[in-house]
């Protein structure tokens, strides 16, 4: 784990401003959209229908894609989950975050997209894996911006499909339907409930939804009706069946699964449902058509728990999945539909990344940032996108940091930061800070198989002097 030198808070391209206003004091369009969120756990960007070759089944996130825009060149803040978080809620990249490693959480002092849109009369409200701030009152959901909070707390509460304890604005409660060793409340489900029937709700303002799924992140699990539509070919994971570890995750996810596969491709195919209950229930209130709905992913597929991302070519066309600064762990699949906007169903391939969120919320609310005590964004909104004249938007840089930490059974060696950028068409990656710089086309050699370093040398430089500006 790596601590950033506190000098680089003061950097340049930072939104901070000592101007304290009311909300109150602020006017807005009457018209601004719902927004919905959706966030998935480990979903790699090969395992939905609309991006490729899969066998898992996605008929509602197809339509989506068949309704919206899909974007093929989308990123999530990082390669494992809580620094992507982390990322996705406060519009930092990798060179902004005080802390790349997994331990990473909010801070008392950040501003959320959710405390941005508080300015422009949202109702706020986030159901399912929180993981990011585990003080309570200081920097839980409902401390960072959300009215209405349901889900999981800690980072391993969302490890668990069939939890026994949830938490509902800050009250730990009991799920009993998961005591005395039953399954009878699948979390994702819970979760999507919560959500529709807050989005039921007579309200005067618009409303934000955050929906963090905890899946198709191990453990493996899912309800019979899902899993049973898939006939793989199977082996079976033995967990810690007998006393003996099946892999260096058995310890933490012991319970055998039979049929992973099938499995897995349930937990999808249930995510999948559950985002048409959503968008089936805004289109009966009549709200879809104002409504700004977005799912992607946290980060690239893992091989946890019995999980293989090779069976399922989760990551094709790209190389690398979860813990890998290749494509594979970073490169996630990010839909969006608005009806009222985007008419025309179309592929995008402008890069982009979780940073980006916070400052186009901001842009489509019409809250402008300069005015928001203690925001501190370096991502560039991409409202201009999110229609059907798209605005053309400037060649930058993008970066992501990744820096191994204790108790992760992957890390290798711990205190190890792998680094990684992209400009245009041009990918670099260094493993290590004494790395080899690895530079790749990253349109025409998905798979970054081509290291074209020594082809490049001042591309590489340039690149190499990024990654040591940033590397302490």
């Amino acid at each position: 784990m790596r601590f950033k030198n506190a000098r680089r808070k003061l950097l340049g391209g930072v939104s901070t401003v000592l101007l304290s206003v009311s909300a109150a004091t602020m006017s807005y369009a009457a018209d601004k959209p719902n927004i919905i969120f959706i966030l998935t756990d480990d979903l790699g960007f090969n395992q939905i229908g609309a991006y490729g070759n899969t066998p898992i089944k996605t008929p509602n996130l197809d339509k989506m894609a068949n309704n919206g825009i899909r974007f093929d060149q989308a990123y999530a803040g990082n390669t494992v989950c809580s620094p992507s978080r982390v990322s996705l809620f406060t519009g930092r990249d990798g060179r902004y975050m005080s802390n790349n490693s997994n331990t990473v959480e909010l801070s008392h002092m950040d501003i959320t997209l959710a405390h941005v849109l508080k300015y422009a009369d949202y109702d706020t409200a986030l159901f399912g894996k929180y993981s990011i701030g585990q003080q309570m009152g200081v920097t839980d959901p409902l401390a960072m911006g959300f009215d209405t909070w349901y889900g999981m707390y800690s980072i391993l509460e969302g490890h668990r499909q069939y939890p026994q304890i949830m938490w509902r604005d800050g009250k730990k409660i009991r799920i009993t339907e998961n005591e005395g060793g039953r399954k009878g409340a699948y979390a994702q489900e819970l979760f999507t409930e919560e959500a529709i029937s807050y989005i039921k709700q007579e309200r005067k303002n618009p409303f934000f939804v955050m929906l963090t799924f905890s899946s198709p992140h191990a453990e493996l699990a899912v309800p019979e009706k899902y899993s049973k539509q898939y006939e793989l070919a199977e082996t079976p994971y033995t967990g810690m069946k007998g006393g003996v570890p099946a892999d260096k995750y058995a310890a933490y996810y012991p319970e055998p699964v039979d049929k992973p596969n099938a499995t897995l491709a349930g937990m999808v195919t249930a995510l999948d449902e559950y985002v048409g209950r959503i968008t089936a229930v805004l289109e009966e209130q009549g709200q879809l058509e104002n409504t700004l709905i977005i799912f992607t992913s946290d980060n690239g597929p893992h091989d946890e728990g019995g999980a293989d991302p090779e069976f399922f070519k989760a990551s094709a066309p790209y190389k690398g999945q979860k813990r890998d600064l290749y494509d594979g762990g970073i490169h996630v699949p990010m839909l969006v539909q608005w009806p009222a906007k985007i008419k025309k169903a179309r592929v995008d391939q402008t890069p982009w990344l979780f940073a980006d969120v916070l400052p186009t919320f901001a842009d489509i609310a019409e809250v402008n940032l300069n005015i928001v005590p203690r925001v501190r964004t370096n991502g560039v909104s991409i409202a201009g996108l999110l229609n059907d004249s798209p605005e053309k938007m400037e060649e930058r840089i993008l970066y992501w940091e990744f820096a191994k930490q204790v108790g992760d059974p992957n890390s290798g060696v711990i205190g190890d930061t792998f680094q990684a950028a992209r400009r245009g068409n041009w990918k670099a990656v260094r493993y290590t800070v004494e790395g080899d710089m690895q530079l790749f086309d990253i349109v025409q050699d998905p798979d970054e198989s081509n290291n074209l370093a020594a082809q490049y040398p001042k591309l590489t430089r340039e690149f190499f002097e990024l990654f040591e500006k940033y590397k302490d």
